[in-house]
């Protein structure tokens, strides 16, 4: 095994999944005020810190995404926040990519920046802690999309980032998400993806990555949000299978799920199946945002000093993801 996979399997073994905490200032401040509280470094930290000290921290988080904003600071009680989540025996990570812009002769559709520096910038997250890294290529469906040209850019980008990241000893998330933005159904979405899934992996492997010091974060196959064609949670799991089990490379350690749009409940529902109905080697877990925070967040701005009530909230939500990523998770237990 090399260190590259130790790593990798640390953070994503024995039900373990990723808190991704990494949204930037501004998508934070949308979600502080969309729930009365004002967005000030104070905050964001005061909520993110309630987390991270949670019970469910040891058992069930194997790595933390964390913005620049947050793995720069220091807990009240003056340990950083790095230390903090090392101190569950979780990981901390970083996103490391500075957003997506519109790509030139294609600018309805986006091309992730931030490659330029990066080598100096993994430098200096390592010496604070991070041991692994994010990066998110983001592609939208519909009559025209995503084109070849920005699933290529995005694969290639994608590529040199995970080469810079390992060279600095990290594991590299890969993050190609397909929107589920749209009209189009189930089958359009699993072509789709499995086309830019299968694009990444060409372009990883021209770059010699070592596939197993990597953790893939893809987009679970679904119809689209304005679709008609809804299809059923069962048949979201036989479909995602399908679609990891043609593109993804057996080196590959691990997949660990976005959870792009779906409420907290059908992201474990859909993890759940997926793994009950997985015959791949792979790994399944989970690295979930909103899916993982959305009520902690609405029982935290209630009373931003009542880290209890938050931590209860955070701490039976991220169990159901973690039974979900052991095919143990049922709707009895959800509702304990």
């Amino acid at each position: 095994m090399s260190e590259l996979n130790k790593i990798a399997l640390k953070i994503i073994s024995n039900g373990k999944g990723i808190l991704a905490a990494d949204e930037s200032n501004g998508t934070m401040t949308k979600r502080l005020e969309a729930v009365g509280v004002t967005s000030t470094p104070e905050n964001r930290l005061l909520f993110r810190e309630t987390l991270f000290s949670s019970e469910s921290m040891k058992e069930y988080i194997g790595g933390v995404i964390l913005y620049d904003e947050t793995i720069n600071q220091t807990t009240k009680s003056g340990k950083s926040i790095p230390k903090l989540i090392s101190s569950s025996g979780a990981l901390p990570g970083i996103k490391v990519d500075t957003g997506a812009k519109d790509l030139a002769n294609s600018s309805e559709e986006k091309i992730t920046e931030g490659l330029d520096g990066l080598r100096e910038r993994l430098k200096k997250y390592y010496d604070l802690g991070a041991r692994f890294t994010k990066w998110r290529g983001v592609f939208t469906i519909s009559d025209n999309y995503p084109s070849k040209l920005a699933i290529k850019c995005n694969a290639h980008a994608l590529a040199r980032y995970s080469a810079l990241v390992q060279e600095n000893k990290m594991v590299p998330i890969i993050e190609p998400e397909v929107l589920m933005d749209g009209d189009h159904s189930s089958n359009i979405c699993l072509k789709k993806t499995s086309e830019v899934i299968k694009k990444c992996f060409d372009e990883l492997t021209l770059h010699k990555i070592d596939l197993s010091g990597i953790i893939l974060k893809p987009n679970m196959i679904l119809a689209g949000n304005k679709s008609k064609d809804k299809i059923s949670n069962e048949e979201v799991s036989i479909k995602t299978l399908e679609c990891l089990k043609n593109t993804v490379p057996s080196e590959v350690p691990g997949i660990a799920f976005l959870s792009g749009g779906q409420s907290e409940v059908e992201a474990a529902q859909n993890l759940n199946l997926i793994n009950k109905n997985n015959k791949t080697k792979f790994i399944m877990t989970y690295s979930y945002g909103r899916a993982l925070q959305q009520s902690a967040l609405r029982i935290w701005s209630k009373n931003t000093e009542d880290r209890e009530s938050t931590q209860k909230i955070f701490n039976h939500r991220v169990k159901m993801c973690s039974l979900a990523a052991q095919g143990k998770w049922s709707n009895e237990l959800e509702n304990k």
